[in-house]
Formats: structure tokens, sequence, C-alpha cells
């Protein structure tokens, strides 16, 4: 019945999506298989993509050649660029999406990719011989062989839902979980854990009272995240989104529900966000506290559905519900489903190599929450990674590995297998220490070339970068001789209070002041206005980036450069620990454990001393 495909993708969510996507896209043969052919690309909680440090990742998602970044500007509703108070480093994009049309999309875009197979069917085994993952056993009965598998299994893996004292075993509401996967990969040899991940209840957007929260609307211009010529939404059509706060009373309420609480009372055994707690951590974690924001989230165009952000719980539902109505702009509320916990098995990532691909499994390659990341995006930069790997491994090429250096995606992967986690793991700006040059306006600049080259951008992309390349160059230049006369400037910078000038003086040298952006220098000089008319607001942006962050890029550039010594510094893999005898208990045993491949990667590991590293490096003879 079924053909030998190059990849088979278990799991159709952000992960599973993007891996089929870029492996069939290099020319692989995909068979992507989910339980339920509906849900394809379902945002299971929060109807967004991006915000801090995500943004910059699906940026990166898309200068790669995957899809996320499309799909996200075809079904915005709200866009908004946070952080622009601060630095461009810290610029983070985010929309707010139609859930449905997220979904379709999604799905729409994945049929259109001719290497891309689906089935309908429950995977609960691998077929591995000698070794290696050679295919999968289905719920049916089906044998499957492939070259590779790409696990992308999500919270489905044992799942267990949580609400009050009920427990419902499934791995999305309405959905069962997946079952025989982990017990099997135990038995080979890796190891499991369990975390715990949550959601808030859904209400009806018609029963709520907005005149008493504060509105929050979208950008006057919407970017998106797309470098291609999307579509995108104008900023006049944007969807509002709405904030309201808890109060003593709401938590008071909840209070009542805590000795039904599966997470207090022990039931939940897996390890939750530290960054997106439930409402009843909150309060209990920081009691001080008399009150915390909550976002009313439209969940699309055409429904009355709200996403209630900022109250995930796992409380009884008639808590839930009792507390919701005493929200302001609650009070008549209508609960279309209630919040509940999730509970799921993943597997410790240090068990990984850089490809993603499993150490004890050869051609099986893990991606998403089965690696402890929460997510869409962490998960979805994981899915292009596994998939361009697992690619390459079985047509024997090099693999493709992301420095931190290079990307957040290189940091997030770098972070996994490094460090692991206990915790579901979330990407912040703070984690990269490269973050002037992780920008999410440079993503294009930094990968898609190198896509193009493993064959998955598209020559329309390296185009693209080429021209902005070009049209920055050239604004740059003119911003370098374009002399400004203090009388076009002047009034101006009094204005803002800013110092005059005397004599004529280059618009580069102005652009270098921080209290002064290129628009309103442009906006000021009739000359400089006429030299820079009909150039794109894109490339005038990281023209003016570019030579106001200039001493800065370059010394991050020159740390990177120095650190890349230790990058270069491979470890044999038959490399004896046991011999270094100077080395620190600790550093022995991780060394042993995760088996990192440079001194680079050995210098990273929590618990590993300079000391240990300097030993280490004594004895490889360096």
């Amino acid at each position: 019945m079924f053909p030998k495909y190059n990849v088979i993708v278990v799991g159709a969510g952000h992960a599973g999506c993007e891996a089929a996507a870029a492996a069939a896209n290099m020319g692989s043969k995909v068979l992507l298989i989910t339980m339920n052919m509906q849900t394809i690309a379902q945002m299971s909680c929060n109807p967004a993509m991006g915000g801090i440090a995500k943004g910059q990742i699906v940026r990166e998602i898309d200068a790669l050649g995957g899809y996320s970044g499309i799909v996200s500007d075809l079904s915005t509703i709200q866009f908004r660029m946070l952080n622009k108070s601060k630095g461009p480093a810290m610029w983070s994009p985010r929309t707010q999406n139609d859930r449905h049309l997220f979904a379709s999309k999604w799905r729409e875009m994945l049929e259109k990719t001719p290497n891309v197979d689906f089935y309908q069917d429950s995977v609960n085994e691998l077929i591995i011989k000698n070794g290696i993952a050679c295919g999968v056993k289905t719920s049916l009965g089906h044998l499957i062989e492939a070259d590779a598998v790409v696990i992308t299994s999500g919270t489905f893996l044992n799942g267990i839902m949580h609400i009050g004292e009920k427990q419902i075993g499934g791995g999305r509401v309405a959905e069962k979980a997946a079952t025989g996967i982990t017990e099997q990969l135990v038995s080979f040899g890796l190891e499991s854990d369990r975390l715990k991940t949550g959601t808030p209840p859904r209400v009806d957007g018609r029963s709520l009272d907005y005149s008493k929260m504060e509105e929050q609307k979208g950008d006057e211009e919407v970017v998106g995240f797309s470098y291609l010529n999307t579509p995108r939404i104008k900023a006049e059509n944007q969807r509002s989104c709405w904030i309201t706060y808890t109060d003593n009373t709401v938590h008071e309420i909840l209070k009542t529900g805590f000795d039904r609480s599966p997470m207090y009372a022990g039931r939940i055994e897996g390890v939750g966000p530290r960054y997106c707690p439930s409402i009843e951590d909150k309060i209990n974690r920081f009691a001080e506290r008399e009150r915390h924001q909550l976002f009313v989230e439209p969940e699309g165009w055409n429904t009355v559905e709200i996403y209630v952000n900022g109250f995930s719980t796992s409380l009884p539902e008639e808590v839930q519900y009792e507390a919701l109505r005493k929200v302001p702009g609650f009070e008549n509320a209508r609960m279309f489903r209630p919040g509940y916990a999730i509970e799921y098995d993943f597997f410790q990532p240090t068990q990984l190599k850089y490809t993603l691909e499993t150490k004890a499994i050869s051609n099986l390659y893990f991606a998403g929450q089965i690696n402890g990341t929460t997510g869409y995006e962490e998960a979805a930069c994981q899915g292009i990674m596994a998939g361009i790997n697992a690619h390459l491994k079985i047509n024997h090429r090099e693999p493709f590995i992301l420095q931190r250096s290079d990307a957040y995606i290189g940091v997030l992967i770098d972070d996994l297998i490094g460090k692991g986690t206990n915790e579901p793991y979330r990407m912040f700006t703070s984690r990269a220490e490269f973050r002037t040059l992780l920008r999410q306006d440079n993503a294009d600049i930094r990968l898609t070339h190198i896509s193009h080259q493993l064959g998955l951008a598209g020559l329309d992309r390296v185009k693209r970068v080429e021209l902005k390349n070009e049209e920055v160059a050239r604004v740059k230049n003119i911003l370098n001789t374009h002399s400004i006369e203090p009388e076009e400037i002047n009034s101006f910078l009094e204005s803002i209070e800013s110092a005059t000038i005397s004599e004529k003086q280059k618009s580069a040298k102005l652009v270098l002041r921080p209290n002064i952006s290129l628009e309103q220098i442009i906006n000021n000089s009739v000359n400089l206005k006429e030299k820079l008319e009909n150039i794109e607001t894109e490339f005038l942006e990281q023209a003016e980036i570019q030579i106001k962050y200039e001493r800065y890029i370059e010394k991050e550039k020159e740390i990177v450069d120095r650190m890349a010594s230790l990058e270069n510094l491979v470890i044999p893999d038959s490399f004896d620990y046991d011999k270094v005898a100077a080395l620190s208990i600790e550093a022995l045993q991780k060394f042993k454990k995760i088996r990192p491949i440079t001194i680079g990667q050995a210098s990273r590991i929590s618990g590993v001393n300079p000391s240990d590293i300097q030993i280490l490096m004594v004895y490889m003879g360096r």
C-alpha cells in the first residue's frame, strides 16, 4: 500500500509541518503522518506568533525558506513590533492570528508542496534495525519504510489533561494521546521525563464589556514576518486586543479551589513553564501583587471566541467560571470551554546531536516539545532544522549546524544539547550573547544564501537579499557623502533639545545621534529627501541600524572571531575522559554523558569550569 519514503514525519504540529516542508523542498519524498488531518498546524494555545525573541526565530525560519512567516502574514489580524522603544537588537515582531485561517493556510501550502504525502493514523512503534530508524508501525497495522524518521509529537506522548480533580487521557482537548513510542525508546536506552503546560478558558466575546478594558491596537505600519512580498493586512483593518486585570476578589475565589488543584494535590508530576505560569501559580508565587494583567485576544475574523491570555489554569471548572466573572469586563462572561493543564513525555535533549538526530538511534530525529521546549516558534525552528538534516544525512551530505553567533536557532539548539532542561524551555533575547548581530531585521542577510546553497531557499529570496544589500550600500553611501546645512536642520534640533550645528555636517554623523532617527533627518532636509525617495522603508531602516550601531556590531564580530578558535577544536568521538584525572567530578560526568563535539560546546555545559576546559585542552595536546 505504501512505497518507501525518504523521510517520515510523525506529527503535524508546527515542528512537523516545517520538517516536512523543508525535507520535501530539498528533494526528499516525505510522508507526514497525523492523527487528525483536520488539526494540521493547529494553534493549540494562544492564536499568536512571534513576540520577544520568538519573532526573531520566525524571521530566521522565513530566511531559511520555511513557511511559518508566510502563513503568519497571511492570517494576521493584528501586528505589533515589540520593544520599539529599545535598541533594534530588542525589536521583536508579533502577530495576532486567525486560528482557523492559520491552520488552513499551512495545510494549503503543504498540499501545494509536490513531495509531501499525508496519512491520517497514529504511530505507536518505530521500525529500528541494527540501531537505525527505518520506518514506523501505525495503529492500523501498517509498516511504512523510510530512510529517516522525524518525531514531532508535541504534547501527545502519554498525554494527560487535568481539570480540577478530573483526569482525561489526551494530547489536546478532544484528541487522544499517543502511546507506545516512549516505552519503546526507553527500551533503547533513551531517558524520558514529564513536563506540564496549560491553557486558559475560552469565552464568548459577545458577553464581554470592552468599555471596562484598555484597548490595544496594532501598529500603524504592518511590517510582518516574511522577507518575501507576502500580502499583508492593511493597518486600518486590524482587530484590537484588550487588557484587563485580576484583583484580590478574583484571587480569593481562585484560592478556594487550591485543595482540588492537580498541581497542589500532587497529581501533576511534570514541571510547568517558568515564564508562562498558571494563574494559580502566579497568585501563590507573587502573593504581594494585588493584580495580574490579562490580555483579551480575539481568535479570528469570523468568530466571537476569545482567548484569555494570562489566565491559564487547571482549577475546577466552576472555580474558573466564578473567578473569571469577577474580572472587570467579564461580569457576564459565557465560557466556551475551561482551561486545563496537560502533562506529557519528553526526552532530555542532551541525548541529541546538533543535527537533532538521536545519539542512540541513527536516522531518528526529534523536534519540538519532545525536546523539552515550549512555544510554536521554538518547535517550528527545530522542525526545519530536523527536516534539513534528515535530508542531508540520507543523501550523504555534510550536516547543517547553526552556531550561537549565526542565529537564535543556533542558541536554542546549543542550549538544549549542552545544558538540557528540567522545565519547558523558552527563548529570550537574554539567552543570546550576540543579540546585536542576531536582529530580526537581518535574518535574511545572515541565513538566506546558506539555505539557498543547501537547496532550500529559492532564487527569489536570494535576489531579494542581493537587492537589499545593494540598496542599503547605496543609502549608506548617500548618508556618508551628503552634507546638511545648519539652516536646514537647526530648528528641528532645537525643538528636540539636541545640539545645533554651526557648519554643514554629513548626514551619517547626524544619524549617529541616539535621539534622532533617519526619518526625522529626511523630513527636515529637502535635498536628502529627494536623493532617498522611492527607496523602501526596510532598506532605509537597515542602513540606519548599520550606521548607528556599527561600533557595537564590529565589537561583537571580534568576540565571535576570538571564540571561533574554540568551536574549531574538535574533540574526537573516541576521547577517553576517564584518563583526564584532574577534571572535576561534575565535568567528568557531564562530558561522558553529553559527549561534546568541540571545546566550545564543552565550555558551555553547565557546571563545567574554565579550569576543566584548560585541563581538557592540555590532554588534547592544545
